[in-house]
């Protein structure tokens, strides 16, 4: 495995620990971090034994920051990679879960990066929003289309349109957040989460992402009757055979993701 400057990338069995390591400026992001963020879901989405992501910054003041405004006032915007900011917010391709751990300010680009994990895990000091019309900027990541879809329009539009933060107790009302926890308990949690998802098969927990998030926008009837080749494959899977043997023979599964 490469070393990373602006990451930590941990494998520990099934899981994947992706940490955003640029504390001394609030975990904010550049392009030489968003390339070397795109080569690390490059690897976990490539990596038959990771099953599920864990994805925090380091420290205990900010998830991030969001871009790097200092580092594009003096350099310029830069090349962003194919997978947007991170790496992350213009992929749509990755059907393994991501878990968020959100472990501060998760501020523009980090909230926009938070909205595209699957379960949001917040300590109580963090604070969640889309400042960018504040600096002359729109959440262009991803953010202005996401966040409307994961909580109530009204809701979202005051966010977007006063540019102000909510605190995570706020977001956790609001659905955004999953669990708020006190800042010394986020990556236990986080884990916690990462392991009841690793008691169910990892082929039916992508099937699962899938075809829930390639079903939204569409009407119950049309997105139930589509086609879905991933539950095709799942159907005819290993997992498939042992889930029901080790049902019926009172045993835990051995799931093989095959």
């Amino acid at each position: 495995m490469a070393e990373f400057k602006f990451f930590t990338y941990e494998k520990r069995d099934h899981l994947a620990i992706v940490t955003l390591n640029r504390p001394e400026v609030l975990n904010a992001m550049h392009p030489p971090a968003n390339f070397e963020g795109e080569a690390i879901w490059n690897d976990f989405v490539a990596d038959k034994n990771l099953w599920v992501a864990i994805l925090t910054g380091a420290g205990d003041r900010a998830f991030s920051a969001g871009n790097d405004l200092k580092y594009t006032a003096e350099h310029g915007w830069g090349a962003f990679p194919k997978g947007g900011f991170c790496g992350l917010t213009s992929r749509y391709d990755i059907d393994k879960p991501i878990i968020g751990a959100v472990n501060g300010f998760a501020m523009g680009g980090g909230f926009e990066l938070a909205l595209c994990c699957d379960i949001l895990i917040a300590a109580e000091h963090a604070r969640l929003g889309l400042p960018e019309p504040r600096v002359g900027l729109a959440a262009g990541a991803g953010g202005v289309h996401r966040l409307p879809r994961q909580i109530p329009l009204k809701i979202a539009m005051g966010m977007m349109l006063t540019a102000k933060p909510i605190p995570a107790i706020e977001a956790h009302r609001w659905g955004v957040v999953n669990e708020v926890v006190p800042a010394g308990e986020l990556m236990k949690t986080a884990e916690r989460w990462a392991s009841e998802i690793m008691e169910c098969s990892p082929l039916a927990v992508r099937a699962t992402k899938s075809m829930a998030m390639e079903g939204l926008g569409r009407p119950v009837a049309e997105a139930h009757g589509a086609k879905y080749d991933i539950m095709d494959r799942l159907m005819k899977s290993k997992d498939a055979v042992e889930g029901p043997r080790a049902f019926a023979e009172k045993r835990k599964p051995n799931w093989t993701g095959e």
